[in-house]
């Protein structure tokens, strides 16, 4: 699960939306006051949703969510002033799923958000199941028989090491931080050391996978973020 985002100008409202969320056990959350904040956030984090302010001070929110929606599926939370059915039928056809007139109970925004992240979690377990199987040319990996190719030979890999590519294989083209690859595959929160756990097992990984370990070209750094995961073709390696 990653962090939610939350986006509105009001601080006031942030703060009190957060300490109902961390209630109910929803720990990870990050804050944008503008819409350029949230659209360089978005350009660098990924989301497990985000609850959108539509009159921000800089950019309307309608225009941040048509921005969101040509990169990502995240589900978009509406949160706005303006209650009129045009404005509602506006933010859910541009890809809003669901849409909260202010002043509003926080109790009722904190269920909604709870129930998407619900169906969300359901969806991604449904695609789990589905894809369980990856197989570039280069590269194949098999989660039903815990099996790793690389150019048709078998490579042997630990369970973590398992873990991290196979959680690579299924979000391609993604960045990670550190952070968000240690409490995906090692299920904790991290601490002081838990950066450099990831890097020694991407490196490791990185001995195995890459044809030159130090220009790789699958597991990529994107500097002072994170890594990315280029689904590797046979011709380009």
């Amino acid at each position: 699960m990653y962090p939610i985002l939350l986006v509105d100008d009001e601080e006031g409202l942030l703060d009190m939306l957060s300490v109902m969320l961390q209630k109910e056990g929803i720990t990870e959350i990050d804050f944008a006051t503008t819409g350029k904040q949230a659209l360089e956030k978005l350009n660098n984090f990924n989301y497990s949703l985000i609850v959108l302010d539509i009159m921000l001070p800089d950019i309307d929110g309608f225009q941040i969510c048509q921005e969101i929606r040509k990169i990502s599926d995240v589900p978009i939370l509406f949160i706005s002033a303006r209650t009129s059915d045009i404005d509602k039928l506006t933010g859910l056809n541009i890809g809003g799923d669901d849409y909260i007139t202010k002043p509003f109970n926080p109790l009722e925004v904190v269920a909604r958000i709870k129930i998407h992240l619900r169906r969300q979690n359901l969806q991604l377990q449904s695609q789990n199941k589905i894809f369980d199987q990856y197989d570039y040319g280069y590269l194949s990996l098999s989660k039903k028989t815990g099996e790793v190719f690389v150019k048709g030979k078998k490579i042997i890999c630990p369970a973590k090491e398992f873990e991290l590519l196979s959680f690579f294989c299924a979000n391609p083209n993604q960045i990670f931080s550190a952070e968000q690859l240690y409490e995906q595959i090692w299920q904790q929160s991290t601490g002081f050391n838990d950066r450099n756990t990831v890097m020694v097992h991407i490196l490791r990984l990185r001995r195995k996978i890459e044809e030159d370990v130090k220009k790789p070209k699958i597991i990529v750094n994107i500097r002072s973020i994170g890594y990315k995961f280029i689904p590797p073709k046979m011709e380009d390696i």
